[in-house]
């Protein structure tokens, strides 16, 4: 009988950054492949670092975007293997929501092929991960709650 793998439990943090342009609600997503696989940005905190610390400087170097966290998202946790290794990975994501308030995705590190923003509706139906998804969407309640109930232009 062979022996159980290695179970690891890695963290990261990352988070959904948000702008409205004329009143449209807007997201971005980074891209990577052909065929492009759309996902949030996040990362695997350096030492010292917190949970948004990690958050904040992963979105900026995947997205080329300056933010500010607005609130917890949340988490999500997965499992995947590395067989050859004999390891199994159980990883929980941390998720903020974030405001643009600067830069540019043209500015994004090599990790991504593409950025690019994406009305929100259409973000959700990119995603390539079901529970990044769930993520956009309990975003897009939180926006919609602070706003006053609806994808309309602040005053």
């Amino acid at each position: 009988m062979s022996a159980k793998p290695r179970v690891e439990k890695p963290v990261s943090a990352g988070g959904v950054v948000y702008q409205r342009v004329g009143g449209v609600l807007e997201t971005v997503l980074c891209g990577r492949s052909q065929p492009v696989r759309w996902s949030l940005a996040k990362g695997t905190p350096d030492a010292g670092e917190t949970l948004k610390q990690t958050a904040l400087r992963e979105v900026r170097e995947e997205t080329g975007l300056e933010v500010e966290i607005e609130g917890s998202l949340g988490s999500i946790d997965y499992w995947f293997a590395d067989r050859s290794q004999d390891v199994r990975y159980h990883k929980t994501v941390h998720f903020y929501l974030m405001a643009s308030v600067g830069g540019d995705t043209d500015q994004h590190d090599p990790e991504f092929d593409i950025v690019q923003w994406f009305e929100a509706e259409e973000a959700l139906k990119a995603l390539a991960y079901a529970n990044e998804v769930s993520v956009l969407q309990r975003a897009l309640t939180l926006i919609a709650d602070r706003e006053g109930a609806g994808p309309k232009e602040k005053a």
